[in-house]
């Protein structure tokens, strides 16, 4: 068959729908400027605002919280990290980074799985950095993925679509999401609960409490990972 005829029939335009809806919405969001209320000058403007919601709604606001950030994630849109320090600074470390977490894990979900019915097809066709890729991820799934998670030297955005055109299994990529992304998280959920002492107690010496400072030193380890990644991979090559 020739490759021409072999590419039309890898392509299922049904099965595309549930990724064009999510593409179609995402260039909605950012065409109406809901991007710009996912930024820390948003955040500070309105969270008087949003502590009332919380403090009215209840559980409710928790509920609320995690299918925005699911939604967020789904449409592949930036500022999950502010997202995270919204949820800690509004519900607490714990219940924050939790939130949190489970609406990664929803909004990942959505994109791996739309993306892998609709342009599975496609990357098998990819030539051979594909074929490097998948047999990279096909050698150890999991500790591959995991990794990623772990230490973000790509966009989050970036490893949800990967595994799914690699062919990683759904179970495979939740897990391995579900426990790379904890760390991170959370250090970003404890920064948001360190924010909301700072506002209830506007004293400099509360830059130093434990509470506050540890996140933050937290935060500067974590991001210094993938550099460390880097040069670890650079040596080995040499």
């Amino acid at each position: 068959m020739p490759e021409t005829a072999r590419t039309r029939s890898a392509i299922s335009w049904p099965r595309l729908v549930p990724l064009g809806i999510l593409v179609a919405a995402a260039a909605i969001f950012i065409a109406l400027g809901g991007h710009h209320y996912l930024t820390f000058s948003a955040f500070v403007e309105n969270r008087a605002r949003l502590s009332g919601l919380v403090a009215r709604w209840g559980v409710a606001a928790a509920i609320v919280y995690i299918f925005v950030y699911a939604a967020a994630v789904a449409l592949s849109v930036p500022g999950g990290a502010i997202l995270t320090i919204i949820g800690g600074f509004l519900f607490g470390t714990w219940l924050g980074g939790l939130s949190a977490v489970m609406g990664a894990i929803l909004g990942a979900a959505c994109i791996f799985l739309a993306a892998r019915a609709g342009l599975g097809g496609l990357a098998q066709r990819a030539g051979p950095w594909f074929e490097k890729l998948q047999a990279g991820f096909a050698a150890d799934a999991f500790s591959y993925l995991l990794v990623l998670r772990l230490i973000p030297v790509f966009p989050f955005w970036l490893v949800n679509l990967i595994p799914a055109l690699v062919g990683i299994g759904l179970p495979t990529f939740l897990l391995a999401t579900l426990i790379g992304i904890i760390p991170g998280t959370f250090i970003y959920a404890a920064i948001g609960n360190g924010l909301g002492k700072v506002v209830e107690a506007p004293d400099p010496d509360i830059l130093f409490h434990p509470s506050v400072l540890g996140p933050i030193l937290a935060l500067a380890l974590f991001a210094l990972l993938p550099v460390w990644y880097r040069r670890r991979q650079r040596r080995r090559s040499s």
